[in-house]
């Protein structure tokens, strides 16, 4: 018999072709799409009392999967140091100032679905690359659409506004009157919402669009896909500057630093020179186009950034809060205050007044609050873990020439994570949606580089 004319003799016996293997559910694509329907859900005014329950169906979603999923796939190099943060919450719920044992639970639970993808992800044999991109091309579309709508909600102001959170609407009009802005015309307008009810609220998806915009022209060379994404980082821009959320514009500027630092890293100078050019005429574009619908308003806000030094800027803004935590809560309350004092879990779960005042506007002050030392110091090596497993992921050579684009992806997820990290120092971003999305993009690379790795290991020749 000719083995030359039948290379796989016994693969398909019959003369039946051989199966392709069958691939899993897009979990990870299914669960971006849930969270976003959570999202545009919020800003219809017909839900009514059902707010509650799409709030906390967002974060019951990624419980149910961490439950529910099972697999053989190797754990996130942080899954360790994030279990032990939530041991140390698990034995904070018996705390004696904690507000009760719902609250307890319910603050263990919140915790526990944010840093949930970070042990379902990686259980899926079936996340691979293609998977990633997936996952990055519906955020990538669904925050350029917002930031568009919130340029245009500035543009011609009363257009595409979804009615404001009830919460907002609460704290008096002097507070809503704070998150406005006067457009070039002289109206008073909220800051830009996009797909949000909070005023100022698509800044995050400025930040989106700007930094997933640039992974996509650093990855696609057809015109449409490049013009495409620079489309995308000038709205972005635009909406940014035009939310006046200063610490989200500060995020998005050290995480394009962090992009840039990885190529320099890698030596990939074409790349380089691209993405400054692009980025630095996108850049000027959206300021202009803010300071033109916004006028003064957009420059006195970012002028502030630089009017003092770095360190009295923050100061001034989110630094007393930090100082507060670290050498007035953190002495007194070394192993934290108890669970259920503050965010979501207060408001829902306090079960009426509170027992003490605590105010946390800053994540470091949530983890030293919620468990002291021991968490805050679990959590900062959970992070760590995990941006040096994306670093070494970006600056890895590509396992394959399938997988060439891996480790600019990579450099992608690293940018963001190093931003968000940042974003500790102003706002809680790890017990969000948004802090969701970090652990759910990182663990998502982890799978799709280790399926990369697998594809690309030589297999032994059949007996």
């Amino acid at each position: 018999m000719n083995t030359a004319a039948h290379p796989l003799p016994y693969a398909a016996p019959y003369g039946r072709p051989p199966a392709r293997p069958r691939r899993g559910f897009p979990w990870v694509p299914a669960f971006i799409v849930f969270q976003l329907v959570c999202q545009l859900a919020l800003i219809s005014g017909s839900i009514g009392g059902a707010r509650v329950v799409v709030r906390m169906a967002a974060f019951g979603a990624s419980l149910a999967l961490l439950l529910a999923l099972r697999g053989r796939g190797s754990a996130h190099p942080a899954a360790g140091p994030a279990v032990l943060a939530l041991a140390v919450l698990g034995i904070c719920v018996f705390h004696p100032e904690t507000r009760g044992v719902t609250a307890g639970a319910a603050q263990v639970g919140l915790y526990a679905a944010v840093l949930g993808p970070l042990f379902w992800v990686p259980r899926l044999s079936s996340i691979d690359l293609r998977m990633l991109r997936r996952a990055v091309l519906i955020l990538w579309g669904f925050h350029t659409l917002s930031a568009g709508l919130g340029v245009m909600q500035v543009y011609r102001p009363g257009t595409f506004q979804p009615p404001v959170s009830a919460i907002v609407e609460s704290k008096g009009k002097g507070y809503i009157e704070s998150l406005k802005i006067t457009t070039a015309t002289g109206q008073r307008v909220f800051r830009p919402m996009g797909l949000t009810d909070v005023p100022g609220g698509a800044a995050i998806s400025g930040l989106y669009a700007v930094l997933l915009g640039v992974g996509f022209f650093l990855t696609r060379r057809t015109p449409f896909a490049m013009t495409a994404s620079l489309a995308s980082i000038g709205l972005g821009v635009a909406c940014l500057y035009l939310s006046q959320v200063r610490a989200l514009v500060v995020m998005t500027g050290i995480s394009l630093i962090a992009v840039a630092g990885i190529l320099v890293w890698r030596r990939d100078v074409r790349r380089l020179s691209t993405l400054v050019t692009g980025l630095a005429v996108m850049v000027l574009a959206g300021y202009f186009a803010a300071r033109d619908m916004a006028g003064a308003d957009v420059s006195r806000r970012m002028g502030t950034l630089i009017r003092n030094r770095p360190g009295q800027v923050y100061y001034d803004n989110r630094g007393r809060f930090l100082e507060d935590a670290l050498f007035k809560t953190l002495p007194n309350a070394p192993f934290g205050e108890g669970l259920g004092h503050w965010g979501m879990t207060a408001t829902y779960f306090g079960g009426g007044a509170p027992t003490k005042n605590v105010w946390v506007e800053i994540q470091w002050a949530g983890w030293i609050v919620d468990g002291g030392a021991p968490l805050l110091l679990t959590y900062l090596l959970a992070l760590g873990v995990t941006l040096l497993a994306a670093w070494r992921i970006a600056r890895a050579r590509p396992p394959s020439p399938q997988a060439h684009d891996l480790p600019f992806w990579a450099a992608i997820v690293l940018a963001y994570s190093v931003g968000a990290t940042a974003l500790t120092f102003s706002y809680p971003i790890f017990l969000s949606q948004s802090g969701m999305e970090f652990w759910l993009l990182n663990a998502t690379l982890f799978a799709a580089a280790r399926h990369a790795r697998l594809a690309a290991a030589p297999r032994p020749a059949p007996p």
